[in-house]
């Protein structure tokens, strides 16, 4: 898994190794380790437990300014239940829920756009027009080469910066076709292609349906397996210029929220998908790359089978490999970096505390204003360690 952390800011156009967290002593750790840090004795974690909506403080409050006082929640049997601060020891709620379930857990406690609040029943606590704005995802593109001969499995470890900003990575082997599931029933997995793990996401909200996904899931599963013998090479936009919105559908926590990321609205994202599919161009007619290619697949052949992909049931267009803008709309995909929505200096403070309520914190990438190029993780684990004191 790749922990590289990095903002554009901070890094240098070049290539990285991914790698992990490591102490001063050379020594791995995971992130259950960071537990270590919380006083494990004094700390209850409880599974299957999913939040409902934010408690406030009738009385005793500031005027004006409404106080966390706790949560309510469902166990994992189902019970209603609800976890309060202790008085009088300086507690606070944390809100770690993500880039998505931070800003809605907000909205259904009542702290969001009024209009949007009273549209679905929420009673408004505090009106926080920013709330839900600012949402962002990186968005990725992908180039499928299918490789002559087998190669090996190679997941993502090795990321290529460039110097306008378009992140450059690469996987191969058996990881984007390989059979699971039981009961002799045919499924094969995809890895990050599959519809299954959220690349419907980058579809309008409304056509997100549960007959488009299994449309998605037959036609990925009737592709032959020789189309994945090879290999990908992704490039992904870091802090992209676009930007979209989170809305509550209803009052139901167990109702997704309507996400819209906008992708490549920004004039300059495009630009920059544009350059990093040009970089991958690049990158396979080079003499290096010649083995594991077919020699009477060129570039444009590529293009149009990976435009043909069902990865993401975007309508197609006849221009896909004439276009690398159209080719960059029509095949875009999310590898999951949200972020936004309870960004610092518009819902939280710069010591991540909500504006305009009490005792109440957001730790988690709804804060960022930009995500990280490469895999967020080690970026979020290390906000969680050092921005609670």
């Amino acid at each position: 898994m790749e922990h590289i952390m990095d903002t554009r800011e901070g890094s240098s156009e070049g290539t990285k190794v991914g790698g992990t967290i490591f102490d001063v002593n050379r020594k791995r750790h995971t992130a259950a380790d960071l537990l270590e840090r919380a006083y494990p004795t004094r700390l209850t974690v409880l599974l299957r437990a999913t939040v409902d909506t934010i408690v406030w403080q009738d009385e005793g409050a500031r005027a004006g300014r409404p106080k966390a006082i706790g949560v309510e929640y469902m166990d994992g049997e189902g019970r209603r239940k609800s976890a309060y601060l202790k008085e009088g020891d300086g507690g606070e709620v944390i809100l770690a829920a993500g880039a998505l379930g931070s800003p809605q857990l907000l909205m259904l406690s009542g702290v969001g756009p009024r209009e949007e609040l009273e549209k679905v029943g929420v009673r408004v606590m505090l009106e926080q027009p920013m709330v839900g704005l600012g949402m962002a995802d990186n968005p990725m593109n992908a180039v499928f080469v299918p490789s002559p001969s087998p190669v090996e499995v190679s997941l993502i470890q090795v990321v290529g910066i460039t110097r306008f900003g378009s992140y450059v990575e690469a996987a191969s082997g058996h990881l984007f076709a390989s059979p699971s599931g039981g009961g002799g029933a045919a499924f094969k997995n995809f890895g990050m292609f599959s519809p299954q793990t959220g690349q419907l996401s980058t579809v309008p909200p409304k056509q997100r349906t549960s007959e488009a996904i299994a449309l998605a899931v037959e036609a990925m599963n009737s592709l032959e397996p020789l189309a994945f013998r090879g290999g990908v090479i992704i490039e992904k936009v870091a802090g992209p210029l676009s930007t979209g919105y989170l809305r509550l559908n209803t009052s139901n926590p167990d109702d997704n929220p309507s996400v819209t990321f906008n992708y490549f609205q920004h004039p300059l994202d495009l630009r920059r998908c544009v350059d990093g599919i040009k970089t991958i161009e690049r990158v396979i007619e080079s003499p290096a790359f010649a083995m594991f290619r077919y020699r009477n697949a060129s570039f444009e052949d590529l293009l149009n089978m990976t435009a043909n992909f069902p990865m993401n049931l975007l309508p197609k267009n006849d221009n896909d490999t004439q276009s690398l803008e159209q080719f960059c709309k029509d095949t875009v995909m999310t590898i999951w970096h949200y972020h936004g929505g309870c960004q610092v200096a518009r819902v939280v403070d710069h010591d991540y505390r909500v504006i305009g309520v009490d005792a109440l914190r957001v730790i988690d990438g709804s804060t960022f204003h930009r995500s990280p190029g490469t895999n967020p993780q080690a970026t979020v684990m290390m906000l969680g360690r050092y921005a609670v004191n």
